[in-house]
């Protein structure tokens, strides 16, 4: 990451899921979170999520309209929601009488691949961003998006991409990461689901990532290993508490629990793929085709006996018809 100029080490960014901005009321909360830190002296950039289910009920709009939306056109639609957040924090903002400026995910500086629905971020050159901030301006930043130079256009980073944004300005800032959502931390297992849960005062990268990738959803994947790469320290913690979090780092020590959290995923779709050619080479080019529609595959196991093979591996439901459209396409080469 890439930063125009020397940030000030007291610089904080501050993401907000869309749970903690899902109604004027906590919208105003948020405002005060971001004036109570910017009073402490700390130059402030807060990055925002689209309100509540916003990003569903645009998602819900496209396919009710289209049944395989263009993905450019897609990006362009559901990058609106992270706007409108932004925008209505920053009014609450200057409600309160703080100076406040909210940016696009562009205006901010963050380039990504081409790639629609799922970029990945480039660099970040946030010279507007340091610009407000030098002029003692809280900066609200919209999560989730980016642009690409390649082609000129808009780009999202694909679910809960705001946790990339918010880590990828830390590392670019050289601030501190603050992830707040409507949990206290990361707890030992779903608090919703199991009351006796307790939650973990720090929890290392590595088991982090572990638990990201087993369905854990209070952080993306993609940000804890940005996390881990940029050596940014990240707090969990609750919008509407005030109560320390978990703190996700390098944790020192030879020894540690053999068993951090249990987790589990509702949004995995798991497909089997039976009739494959034993031979070599052929599962290799059913993933292939996979990994050239950008899909995330989790969990693949092959059985073989005598005869054709047996492929298992699960998606993320977002991704089934990209998946389903690629191995249509290995299928006519195998």
């Amino acid at each position: 990451m890439h930063a125009a100029s020397e940030a000030s080490t007291e610089t904080v960014v501050m993401k907000f899921g869309g749970s903690s901005v899902a109604d004027p009321e906590k919208i105003r909360h948020v405002a005060r979170r971001l004036v109570e830190a910017r009073e402490r002296g700390i130059r402030v950039v807060g990055t925002i999520s689209a309100m509540g289910e916003t990003t569903d009920t645009l998602l819900e709009l496209a396919r009710s309209t289209s049944p395989d939306p263009n993905p450019r056109e897609l990006d362009m639609l559901l990058s609106t929601g992270e706007r409108i957040s932004c925008a209505l924090v920053a009014m609450a903002v200057h409600d309160l009488g703080h100076e406040a400026v909210s940016f696009t995910g562009s205006q901010a500086g963050i380039l990504t691949d081409p790639v629609h629905t799922r970029a990945k971020i480039r660099e970040i050159t946030p010279v507007r961003v340091l610009e407000a901030l030098d002029r003692g301006r809280i900066v609200l930043v919209a999560g989730f998006q980016g642009f690409s130079r390649d082609t000129m256009d808009v780009t999202t980073l694909g679910r809960g991409g705001t946790d990339a944004t918010a880590v990828a300005l830390a590392a670019a800032l050289g601030a501190s990461c603050e992830i707040y959502s409507d949990v206290e931390g990361i707890f030992t297992a779903d608090p919703r689901i199991v009351p006796q849960a307790r939650k973990l005062p720090v929890v290392s990268y590595e088991e982090m990532l572990e638990m990201a990738a087993s369905g854990a959803k209070v952080l993306m994947l993609r940000a804890v290993e940005l996390a881990r790469n940029q050596g940014v320290p990240i707090h969990a913690r609750s919008t509407f508490s005030g109560e320390p979090g978990t703190w996700i780092e390098d944790v020192a020590g030879m020894e540690s629990a053999i068993v951090s959290a249990v987790t589990h995923s509702e949004d995995e779709v798991l497909f089997a793929l039976r009739g494959v050619p034993d031979r070599p080479g052929a599962a290799a080019a059913i993933m292939e085709a996979v990994a050239a529609e950008h899909v995330s595959v989790d969990t693949i196991l092959q059985n073989v006996a005598h005869g054709p093979a047996e492929i298992s591996f699960g998606v993320p439901r977002e991704d089934v018809t990209a998946t389903r459209r690629a191995l249509a396409r290995a299928q006519e080469t195998l």
